[in-house]
């Protein structure tokens, strides 16, 4: 049947988890609460590094780049799946769908290219402490941050544009809870494949350099950790690293299975219990890890904090 003879769909449903009663309201109170520690955590993150002028240093930079990061991340899908909780209405136009797919995929480009920076930071620190305020100095810090977000914005500009070409012929169900890459192609009833191409060389090389880069400037800060002759002061600068580690792992694992591959090999029940771990796990770590278990950022919030009793 000829495309002009076909009705083109103007709104998809999302097919999230569907369940009984019971697993709908475990979601909506999960991600709620998930959605509240996010935002609430990353906002006082930016409060501290802004009042306190201890943590005016490139590291604090890069993390408050990091919490706005999350923040925008968080709410660009996170209160539409409560909406669908909530409402039982699942639809979104198919323009608000791509929409969303750039505005995830130009924060998960960025989140790549920031973790490559925060790496590269920790590495500089650590390896060449007498050299690090010359190297990272204030407009150093500027270029790097303004970096990641660009080519953040451009990383997915191209699959966007030619996802907005394709024609959606029906149906309508979306397999995911957001307007992921394959879900959202699989529906086209015109030719993929250029598209298909075009996500998968961008996606492959953003995340498996920057993976790369993250994993070498680690291994050098590990190397570096061993050296150090105190005990005391090997195993807490150990300790941030291997946490951070850790995320990045995790990270970095789920977005590989993701994204690193072809469309053919994808299968959306398996897609959308580990696009999860980067929407539910990552989320509520990131600041725990990255900021709230950080001594001088604790002693900033709670200055913070007596600073507004006082106020009160």
């Amino acid at each position: 049947m000829d495309l002009e003879n076909r009705t083109l769909v103007i709104n998809f449903i999302l097919v999230g988890f569907p369940g009984p009663l019971q697993t709908q309201i475990f979601l909506f109170i999960s991600y709620l609460v998930v959605y509240f520690f996010s935002i609430t955590a990353n906002v006082l993150i930016i409060i501290a590094v802004k009042l306190d002028r201890r943590l005016h240093k490139p590291m604090y930079f890069f993390i408050c780049n990091f919490s706005v990061l999350e923040i925008w991340f968080t709410s660009t899908f996170i209160p539409k799946m409560l909406s669908d909780l909530a409402m039982q209405d699942c639809t979104i136009p198919v323009n608000s769908c791509i929409l969303q797919f750039y505005i995830l995929f130009f924060l998960a480009g960025t989140e790549n290219f920031l973790l490559g920076v925060m790496s590269y930071d920790r590495h500089v620190a650590i390896c060449s402490p007498l050299q690090y305020p010359v190297i990272m100095d204030r407009q150093t810090c500027i270029f790097l941050a303004l970096g990641t977000w660009i080519s953040g914005c451009l990383a997915p500009l191209a699959p966007a544009i030619l996802i907005s070409q394709l024609h959606f012929c029906g149906p309508q169900q979306l397999d995911h809870f957001y307007c992921d890459f394959a879900p959202l192609i699989s529906l086209s009833c015109t030719d993929i494949f250029p598209v298909e191409v075009t996500f998968f060389v961008a996606s492959s090389f953003i995340i498996l350099s920057c993976c790369l880069f993250t994993l070498v400037s680690y291994v050098n800060i590990i190397a570096a950790i061993l050296r150090i002759s105190s005990n005391v002061g090997r195993w807490k600068t150990f300790s941030t690293c291997a946490s951070h580690l850790t995320v990045v792992s995790i990270y970095y694992g789920t977005v590989i299975f993701m994204y690193v591959r072809t469309r053919a090999r994808a299968n959306f029940q398996h897609d959308k219990l580990v696009s999860v771990f980067y929407s539910f796990v990552t989320p509520v770590l990131n600041p725990i890890i990255y900021s709230l278990r950080n001594n001088e950022v604790k002693a900033a919030l709670m200055k913070a904090v007596n600073r507004l009793k006082i106020n009160v």
